[in-house]
């Protein structure tokens, strides 16, 4: 039963998925936290120290039991977690005691460890982006012919297609999988450095031979699976690290704030709406609303994001030399927090990308008021072909525009440019068919849907072959 009488983060009751929670638990970092002075003791043994089969037999039966009380009770004698884990975990292999973190600082465990939960995260992170490109490449494939207005300072300008502007939201989220894809391949582990980074301790275990410290480092890195430890450390690795992972997590942040601003304005146009479930309530008083909660929720909690990103910046730029601690309560609560909210807001976009829902005859409408206008150009040029004068149709162009644009917005009454033009003497040797041909709402949106076709057929099918080991999410269902 959930204890009410604690605060407790929304991320972990409301926002993010079980998967993501339990990577960042208590639960897994203590066994990761053995697995890892598991594989030390095996391969430190392996390279001739003489460590009893009988402490890593013990040692590995009891990987998964971690008695979390029994660890909190030392640590409030110790006030040191990694010492009370360590002796918590020798109470139950008595046989290893005397070899349980042998030769490694506290960051061999907690660093290493972060960096194992930060790798796996970031493969579930691959996974929610997969499922929100092919969402959004879905939606901009089956719009891409659909005419729009487009908006430069929310103003109504040239035309384009609901599925090109679905397209641009997808390019962002193709961006950031590029670059998250790019940073875990090439993320290092710590491995075994000691105590300020230069294996000294190792060095005294193997009496000096420095290959074998080297080798240690190697395969302690490669049973982990990562090809190649970080060259050098001090204490801790560099922060930098962090850093440039709260970097991805802010991009993502920001390509999902975005696109679920966009989401809040085209919402209020009425042109493209969220889902919205049979029984849901918009609000508590205007029972009629239909509110944007979900673009309204994503932007909350990627502005969260976006914001924690400065604490890992301020982090790596005031370390001290090898190390200091302040570091340790800071990146407690900023590194969970910014992942379980990424994982949060992608599933948000997944569950807003699949069920979009497009209002055509409010596109249609808002298209046809302002496509006279739109249309102006080539009428000028039709006009000048049947002898105008180009200036002088430009200024009766221009004044019945302002006319009918002030009528439309003080009258209500539908865009009549067309008619007025026609009737107009500086047009008079124009066939009123032939200005209106120009009204095609197809004429004016450029390669929009050829780039739509382009973009998901080239880029996206490449990256999506390329992420193919990153199962989609089990996670469908909205948060709460």
């Amino acid at each position: 039963m959930t204890d009410t009488t604690r605060y407790q983060s929304p991320l972990g009751t409301r926002y993010s998925s079980p998967r993501m929670q339990s990577l960042w638990s208590a639960k897994h970092r203590a066994r990761l936290w053995r697995e890892l002075w598991l594989t030390l003791a095996e391969e430190q043994k392996r390279l001739g120290l003489d460590i009893p089969d009988t402490a890593l037999e013990q040692m590995r039966e009891h990987l998964d039991n971690v008695d979390l009380d029994v660890v909190r009770k030392y640590e409030q004698r110790f006030r040191h977690d990694v010492m009370a884990h360590v002796h918590a975990f020798g109470d139950q292999a008595p046989a290893a005691r005397p070899f349980i973190h042998l030769g490694a600082t506290s960051c061999y465990v907690t660093d290493n460890s972060e960096l194992l939960v930060m790798r796996d995260s970031l493969h579930l992170l691959l996974g929610r982006l997969v499922a929100v490109i092919k969402a959004l490449s879905d939606f901009a494939l089956e719009q891409r012919n659909t005419p729009t207005l487009a908006y430069t300072h929310f103003q109504p300008a040239q035309l384009t297609t609901v599925g090109k502007r679905a397209a641009m939201w997808l390019q962002d989220f193709y961006l950031d999988a590029v670059a998250v894809f790019e940073v875990t391949e090439d993320l290092m582990f710590r491995g075994c450095k000691g105590v300020t980074g230069t294996q000294a301790s190792y060095l005294d275990l193997f009496h000096g031979d420095h290959d074998k410290v080297k080798e240690l480092d190697r395969s302690v890195s490669q049973r982990f699976g990562f090809d190649r430890s970080i060259p050098l450390t001090g204490q801790t690795y560099t922060r930098k690290i962090d850093s440039r992972i709260m970097d991805l997590l802010s991009g993502i942040a920001q390509s999902a704030a975005k696109f679920a601003t966009d989401m809040r304005l085209l919402q209020h146009e009425g042109e493209i709406l969220e889902p919205f479930e049979s029984e849901q309530i918009g609000s508590s008083a205007m029972a009629y609303k239909r509110n944007p909660m979900r673009a309204e929720r994503i932007c909350a909690i990627a502005r969260h994001i976006i914001t924690l990103n400065a604490n890992a910046a301020n982090t790596a730029a005031t370390q001290w030399l090898e190390r200091t601690l302040d570091d340790s309560a800071n990146r407690r609560l900023t590194l969970p927090e910014a992942f379980l909210a990424t994982d949060a807001v992608l599933i948000l976009c997944t569950n807003v990308c699949a069920g979009l829902v497009v209002n055509p005859a409010i596109i249609e409408r808002n298209v046809r008021r302002e496509m006279p206008f739109m249309a102006t150009e080539r009428w000028l040029m039709i006009g000048v072909e049947a002898g105008g004068d180009r200036q002088t149709l430009h200024e009766v162009v221009r004044r019945h525009s302002v006319d009918v644009r002030l009528a439309m917005a003080q009258k209500d009454v539908p865009n009549d440019l067309l008619e007025r033009l026609s009737e107009d003497e500086g047009f008079a040797n124009v066939d009123a068919n032939a200005l209106r041909a120009e009204l095609d709402p197809m004429r004016y949106v450029g390669r929009a849907p050829h780039q739509v076709s382009e973009f998901i057929e080239g880029p996206i099918a490449e990256l999506l072959k390329t992420l193919t080991p990153y199962s989609a999410p089990d996670e469908a269902m909205v948060s709460i």
